[in-house]
């Protein structure tokens, strides 16, 4: 089902590659036809949960191989995105890191998120010290409370710069779906009127990164999703072919009335593969 003329994959993982700790499909079997067949592939995904690393060592739970530059998070593209906004202010040293130097960002997230930050040079504020912030930041994080949401808020109605990873409702599990990070950040928007700039898709930053690193053309390069809103809308604004998989969130009723239309539908990555 792939078409002929590509030569790269970039792939979502929630709802793709697995929902939860469980697999969709036969993974090692699946990746061994893409490479059977020359595809290049980078994991582009709006879950910022965790880090390049941690990733690879999921895939490689899953029997899937790869290296730490084929994964590109909506975590490193926010800390890109923020690192070029205070483009004015010298990205401190390893020295300054440790003395907790830098632009001070009060961030709502997991440690994907956080990792990409520190590693930007940025200084990260526990909720107590949430004031003397100078940017926000959200992502999914499983220990949110209302403390952190409050600060959050008062920071954004203060007018700091405000980033989040992702503007997903929901987070695809085997029993169901869960709120995802679009679900926390809607409670700030609600609270201030202001809406954040996203990192992940369907916003172009994410693609045009994952895009890069394959150095493939648009033409050349299928985004793989299970998520029209995000995954789908994106790879069409980035000007690339897209395909769907039944697999995640959207289904084939919603594909067939989405306009610009899919280019390819396909019951999970394994049928796409073929």
């Amino acid at each position: 089902m792939i078409p002929p003329n590509i030569k790269s994959l970039i792939l979502d993982m929630d709802g793709v590659l697995w929902k939860d700790s469980n697999p969709i499909g036969d993974l090692p079997a699946i990746f061994g036809r893409i490479r059977l067949r020359g595809l290049k592939v980078v994991f582009a995904t709006n879950n910022g949960t965790r880090t390049p690393e941690q990733y690879i060592e999921r895939l490689a739970g899953f029997g899937v191989q790869a290296e730490t530059w084929q994964v590109v998070t909506s975590s490193l593209v926010v800390a890109e995105l923020l690192a070029r906004r205070f483009a004015l202010t010298p990205v401190p040293s390893l020295t300054q890191r440790e003395r907790g130097e830098g632009v001070r960002v009060f961030a709502i997230g997991e440690e994907g998120v956080m990792k990409a930050l520190r590693e930007k040079g940025f200084a990260l504020l526990p909720v107590e010290e949430a004031e003397k912030a100078q940017a926000v930041v959200m992502g999914i994080d499983r220990q949110i409370n209302y403390n952190k949401m409050r600060e959050a808020a008062l920071l954004v109605r203060r007018g700091l710069p405000f980033y989040a990873t992702n503007p997903d409702k929901t987070f695809p599990t085997p029993r169901g779906e869960i709120p995802g990070a679009g679900a926390w950040v809607s409670v700030i928007v609600t609270a201030t009127g202001v809406e954040p700039i996203y990192a992940g898709k369907p916003a172009p930053y994410l693609l045009d990164l994952a895009r890069e690193r394959l150095g493939t053309a648009k033409e050349e390069t299928l985004v793989v999703g299970d998520r029209l809103e995000t995954d789908i809308a994106g790879g069409q604004a980035a000007g690339c072919p897209v395909a769907l998989v039944l697999s995640g969130v959207s289904t084939r009723e919603e594909a067939e009335a989405w306009r610009p239309r899919v280019d390819v539908v396909a019951g999970d990555l394994g049928e796409l593969v073929g």
